[in-house]
């Protein structure tokens, strides 16, 4: 059965699933859509292109679907998605997509720390963490699994890949290839996220074949373009191999850098 506190705010336009709890002073306004089973805490905001998906919560005083930080918005109707499983910590805001894309997208099985923010038309893909004050400026993407600990900062249009691990405070002004760990300050490739590949189940063969992919980039002393064309030819092909070249060839920002001093 759906809960409403009789302190909240509903509009009768608002689409709500079974099993929603709605707490005290919680706004939803209209052209909103609240999955099953999910919880909107007190003092929580929905606005008008919500689309939440089913078992997610929303902490006290987050911010779903505002209007774009964006000049560029012109009013157009556009969306901010929330899939399955979700939890938005407290404080955190996830603006609406723009006419660029028309629509932002958090994954489902996500978790967004308190006193993030994901901007326009951002897309982050499944099981992707976000941690505490980590800012997402407008178009960024995030594939599945990648973790970035508290206060990084990321640069709009950047990519960030699979599996990637990103140091706390580190500032993203590239495109961050899949499977690695980056850190210091400027950002730097600084390995192999081993222990998060192992959490999800790569064995040490599927492991070693990534690293070698990466001893070609950024050990080899050959550039980017170099190292690309000496992996298809020296080394067997596997998916993550694959994967790994397909995100080099269409950064239109350039990939992070390695590490010079070894």
């Amino acid at each position: 059965m759906t809960t409403v506190s009789s302190l909240a705010f509903v509009h009768p336009e608002a689409v709500l699933g079974n099993n929603v709890i709605v707490e005290p002073f919680a706004y939803i306004d209209r052209n909103t859509e609240i999955g099953e089973g999910s919880h909107v805490m007190a003092q929580a905001t929905v606005l008008s292109g919500a689309r939440i998906g089913k078992n997610c919560t929303i902490f006290p005083h987050a911010t779903i679907a505002g209007i774009p930080q964006d000049l560029k918005f012109q009013g157009e109707e556009t969306t901010a998605i929330i899939g399955d499983n979700t939890t938005i910590r407290e404080c955190v805001t996830v603006n609406r997509g723009t006419a660029s894309k028309g629509s932002t997208k958090v994954g489902s099985n996500c978790l967004i720390m308190a006193y993030s923010h994901v901007a326009h038309d951002c897309v982050l893909k499944d099981f992707v963490i976000l941690g505490n004050t980590t800012q997402l400026a407008g178009e960024v993407e995030i594939d599945d699994f990648a973790i970035l600990s508290g206060g990084t900062l990321v640069h709009q249009f950047s990519r960030i890949g699979a599996h990637v691990m990103i140091q706390g405070g580190s500032k993203i002004p590239k495109d961050i290839p899949p499977y690695v760990m980056v850190g210091r300050e400027p950002i730097v490739y600084v390995g192999l996220n081993i222990v998060g590949l192992r959490r999800r189940g790569y064995t040490s063969e599927r492991i070693n074949s990534i690293q070698e992919v990466y001893r070609f980039l950024y050990m080899s002393g050959y550039n980017v373009t170099q190292a690309t064309e000496r992996i298809e030819k020296d080394l067997p092909e596997s998916e993550e191999r694959n994967h790994i070249l397909e995100f080099i060839r269409s950064s239109s920002r350039g990939i992070v850098r390695g590490n010079m001093e070894g």
